[in-house]
């Protein structure tokens, strides 16, 4: 029986905003891969690097499998391996020289390396899968196997033939999401995984998909791995994973990671009445689109389901911004979803982007007028970044010099030109976050003078943190306009 060693690239050390919030998820496409292949008869093992500290203890997991195959296959599932942050693409170009040195035969899959598949190539890999990747791993395992060396007929593959760079046509996506097997979860450390969430959050998450792909075009939005297609599994596909992972694993809490959730008309309902009917109490939160969710039958589902934190990318109050993303919302879209959110106990959280071309001062108070207006649940805050196979990374591309990705998740650096410099938009993102913080300080204030006889400590602490937060906006404020002034 032939055996196959995965990895992935991600290392959450090597990322110290997300090694210091502690909530770690499991490389979910990684696990998807290796139940395909041990359903199909190969011996399967993992080297899960969110843990580990250095690429080169690969060398051991290596010693002790003895893999045929060595596979990096990142997870297309998170946001964090999109970013194609450098950090990791030097870790897997480490482990990928390592494999090879070992006399594996070496295959990676990643946003990163469709991207850049002749680095990959030129660093120690054998093989680059592009785009969607179990069915094309099965198949080139399967051919190599089976001693056939002309690949040229697999569809989706990017290697070497004469020194010379390959690249097949493109494999079509999965349909039939319910055909795939579970995730192989018993190769993970569950114990670690859950003693790092209860450590830093007080419960235990694991991540799910129930989608593949994104329909929408928003200019900026890669899609390497699945693309513009969008497909579903059925809700009872999934209520039987969420059930098993219940019992197996005593979850608390499910990210579901899709690009956007619940898109098929019907599905939040079927799924909400799934779990009512299995008797399955869970809380999750999920990523969606404003326009999606102004319909109140299907936040209500939602929230009926168990749904208490949905994402979605608000990015600009201005709406001259948003349409210049192609991100096909209104203003009044983000405002109407939120309050509807609100309203069936949802917290609504909004991703933010700054720094997109033609932003100028006015699009920019627009938008943190409309933060303070409608404080949602939380806020992640980003300049906007260029990745390729993106109408916006072409618009930009001319100014992009050496650098052209970020380090870690962290580093905010605006790698283009723009309306202010760099060190504009790192201020702009800390002035934000305090002046955030001091409005919802000030909200809980007046809910407690307001409400006096329900103080609780909780409560009281959120709301005295105005006396924090409200000098210190006011510094970062000073700082910005001091860069506005420059």
């Amino acid at each position: 029986m032939s055996s196959i060693l995965f990895t992935h690239s991600y290392f959450l050390r090597f990322d110290p905003k997300q090694w210091q919030s502690g909530q770690p998820y499991p490389p979910l496409g990684t696990l998807y891969a290796a139940s395909l292949m041990r359903q199909n008869n190969y011996q399967v093992s993992l080297f899960d690097t969110m843990f580990i500290s250095d690429p080169e203890g690969v060398t051991a997991a290596i010693s002790k499998n003895h893999p045929d195959f060595f596979v990096i296959y990142d997870d297309g599932f998170n946001y964090l391996t999109k970013m194609c942050l450098t950090n990791m693409r030097e870790a897997a170009f480490n482990m990928c020289k390592i494999a090879n040195a070992a006399g594996c035969t070496v295959i990676v899959s990643s946003s990163d390396s469709t991207d850049r598949y002749a680095e990959y190539l030129e660093e120690g890999a054998d093989f680059v899968i592009i785009g969607e990747a179990e069915h094309t791993l099965l198949e080139l395992t399967n051919h190599i196997k089976n001693g056939i060396e002309d690949c040229s007929d697999i569809l989706g593959l990017a290697y070497k033939k004469n020194r010379e760079v390959v690249k097949t046509p493109g494999r079509q996506v999965l349909k039939d999401l319910d055909s795939m097997p579970l995730p192989a979860w018993d190769l993970v450390d569950m114990e670690l995984y859950r003693q790092t969430w209860l450590k830093h959050a007080g419960y235990f998450s694991l991540n799910m998909s129930t989608t593949r792909g994104c329909p929408f075009k928003c200019n900026w939005c890669a899609k390497p791995i699945y693309g513009n297609r969008y497909n579903s599994r059925s809700p009872e596909n999934v209520v039987a994973e969420i059930k098993l992972l219940k019992e197996l694993y005593r979850i608390d809490h499910i990210w579901f990671c899709d690009d956007i959730f619940g898109l098929k008309p019907g599905w939040v309902a079927q799924f909400s009445r799934l779990l009512e009917k299995e008797k399955i109490s869970i809380r999750f939160k999920i990523q969606s689109r404003a326009d999606l969710l102004v319909q109140e039958d299907t936040v209500k589902a939602l929230a009926a389901s168990g749904c208490e934190n949905v994402w979605i990318g608000a990015e600009s109050g201005s709406q001259k911004i948003l349409d210049a993303m192609d991100k096909g919302i209104t203003v009044e879209q983000i405002r109407e979803a939120t309050l509807l959110m609100k309203e069936q106990g949802i917290k609504p959280s909004f991703f933010i982007q700054f720094g997109y071309p033609g932003e100028l001062k006015e699009d920019i108070r627009l938008t943190i007028n409309m933060i303070n207006e409608l404080l949602p649940f939380e806020i992640g805050i980003s300049v906007s970044y260029p990745l390729p196979g993106t109408s916006f990374y072409e618009k930009v591309r001319a100014d992009l010099k050496k650098k052209t990705n970020w380090t870690d998740s962290d580093e905010m650096a605006l790698m283009f030109c723009n309306t202010f410099p760099p060190s504009y938009y790192k201020q702009l993102h800390r002035y934000v976050h305090q002046n955030y913080h001091k409005h919802l300080a000030k909200n809980s204030m007046v809910k407690l003078l307001n409400d006096p006889l329900h103080i609780s400590t909780k409560s009281l602490r959120k709301a005295l943190s105005v006396f924090y937060h409200a000098p210190a906006t006011f510094i970062e404020g000073f700082k910005l306009r001091k860069l506005e002034e420059a």
